[in-house]
C-alpha cells in the first residue's frame, strides 16, 4: 500500500510542474492582486496540496519573479528580430510588447521596478535589457554609450507604461459604468480653470487630454527618445 501512495504521489508531483505552477499563480495575480496570491489558494487552483507546490518553488518572491519573467519573456519578440524591419521599429515593437504586457497584468508594473532594484542579476533585468539593448546596437550607438542610450529606453518604457497602467487600474476603480471620455473630459476642464499666470502651458495643453490615445502617446515618447538616441552616433565623413 505504501509502494501504492508513494507512486501516486510521484505522478503527481511529476505533473505538477513549475511551468503549471507559475501559469496559475499569473492568472492568480491578474484576478485578486499579488495579495490574493497565497500557497493555499494557489494549491486550490492546482487541485494539489501546498507542500506539492514547494517542491517546485521554495517561496513567495520566487514564485513572483518567476511569474513576472514568464509574463516578460512572452512579451518580448524572440530571437535576432527582423531585419527588414530595422532597429528603430525593432525598438518600437519591444517597446510596445512591453506597454501590453504591462496594462494587461496590472500587478506587473510593481513587480518590475522590485525585480529591478533588488535582483538586478536576472533574470528579467538582463532578459528586458538585452532586448532592448541588441537594438540599440543595430543604430550604430559607439559602445561607449550603449548602457547609457539602452537604460534610458528602458527606464521611459517601463516608467510610462508603468503609469499607464495605474491610470487603467484607477479607471476601472470608478466602477463598470465609468466612462473614460467623461473622465478625460473632466480633467481637462480642471485644466481650464487653473489661474493663466501660474499654469499657462497646462492650461494650453488641457485639450489634448480629451483624444488622445495612450499608445500613440507613448509610442511618441519612445520616438523622441530614439531621436536623442540618434544623435550619439558618429557624424558621417564629408563628402
Amino acid at each position: 500500500m505504501a509502494t501504492r501512495t508513494t507512486r501516486r504521489s510521484q505522478r503527481r508531483t511529476e505533473a505538477l510542474s513549475r511551468e503549471r505552477i507559475v501559469g496559475a499563480a499569473v492568472e492568480l495575480l491578474d484576478s485578486a492582486g499579488e495579495g490574493g496570491l497565497t500557497f493555499r489558494a494557489l494549491a486550490e487552483r492546482l487541485s494539489t496540496g501546498s507542500g506539492a507546490i514547494y517542491w517546485h518553488v521554495a517561496n513567495k518572491d520566487e514564485l513572483l519573479g518567476a511569474a513576472t519573467d514568464a509574463v516578460i519573456a512572452g512579451a518580448l519578440p524572440a530571437g535576432p528580430g527582423d531585419p527588414a524591419a530595422g532597429p528603430r521599429e525593432e525598438i518600437r515593437a519591444v517597446a510596445l510588447g512591453l506597454f501590453v504586457a504591462i496594462e494587461e497584468h496590472p500587478w506587473l508594473a510593481t513587480q518590475l521596478s522590485a525585480q529591478m532594484a533588488r535582483n538586478p542579476w536576472g533574470p528579467v533585468t538582463p532578459r528586458i535589457f538585452e532586448r532592448v539593448g541588441r537594438r540599440v546596437r543595430a543604430l550604430d550607438v559607439p559602445e561607449e554609450n550603449w548602457f547609457t542610450a539602452t537604460s534610458v529606453l528602458v527606464h521611459y518604457v517601463l516608467g510610462a507604461a508603468g503609469q499607464n497602467a495605474a491610470n487603467t487600474a484607477g479607471a476601472r476603480a470608478l466602477g463598470p459604468d465609468a466612462d473614460r471620455a467623461a473622465f478625460l473630459d473632466s480633467v481637462a476642464k480642471a485644466w481650464e480653470d487653473l489661474d493663466p499666470e501660474d499654469y499657462p502651458l497646462t492650461r494650453a495643453a488641457a485639450d489634448q487630454i480629451r483624444d488622445h490615445d495612450d499608445r500613440e502617446q507613448f509610442l511618441a515618447g519612445v520616438d523622441l527618445v530614439l531621436a536623442g538616441v540618434m544623435t550619439l552616433r558618429p557624424a558621417a565623413p564629408p563628402s
